[in-house]
């Protein structure tokens, strides 16, 4: 389980904002989260609780997807618009779970978070409509993140964090393959080892507008 209720977590500057009245109304009713804070400020820890739910069977890979999406999208109007075309893709949450199933091991190594990524990108497999790498990576952070192990963990991987990683993590700018998505992950691992703090502090510091 992770140990983030009612904390902030080193790096995190502040919460999302989102209308949730705007956002129930626009998702089907079987995939909302009850998780999520009424007020609309969701914090990391808010969406590592439904990740939490999710692994113990007690959320939906839809409703897991949605509170990833919540806080992804925040106040963006067309957010509800695009999660629903995923959540109507996957009615129920087989791809998803799929895609999720090696993440949702105790302790994920790398071939299971390798195994995942593929499973999201390939069309056969888990893809779903409007959910590329910078999104499909944020739901791999909240079910696969392990706080307090340390080494490679799955990170959040969008065009702000590449846009600021340095050519030594081996990113290029858009259309990550699943090996430059492990690279990253293995220098945030590194940048963190020397720097004394989680991984996802890493990812933190580089995700400058969120």
């Amino acid at each position: 389980m992770q140990t983030t209720e009612g904390v902030v977590l080193p790096g995190e500057r502040a919460p999302v904002r989102a209308n949730m009245d705007r956002w129930r109304a626009g998702l089907p009713p079987d995939a909302w989260p009850d998780t999520l804070p009424a007020s609309g400020e969701i914090w990391r820890r808010d969406v590592f609780a439904t990740a939490d739910a999710y692994r113990t069977g007690s959320a939906t890979a839809r409703q897991l997807l949605t509170a990833v999406l919540i806080w992804a999208y925040g106040p963006i109007g067309y957010g509800p618009w695009r999660a629903t075309r995923s959540l109507d893709a996957d009615p129920h949450g087989k791809r998803l779970a799929y895609a999720l199933e090696e993440v949702s091991t105790p302790v994920p190594d790398e071939d299971a978070l390798g195994t995942a990524y593929r499973r999201f990108g390939d069309p056969d497999q888990a893809r779903l409509p409007w959910l590329g790498p910078g999104l499909f990576t944020k739901v791999l952070y909240f079910v696969g993140y392990r706080r307090g192990v340390g080494g490679v963990q799955p990170l959040i991987l969008d065009r702000v964090v590449a846009g600021q990683l340095p050519a030594e993590a081996g990113v290029g700018r858009n259309g990550w393959s699943s090996e430059e998505w492990l690279a990253y992950l293995r220098w945030a691992a590194e940048q963190a080892r020397v720097r004394g703090v989680e991984p996802d502090a890493v990812e933190m510091a580089l995700a400058i507008d969120r």
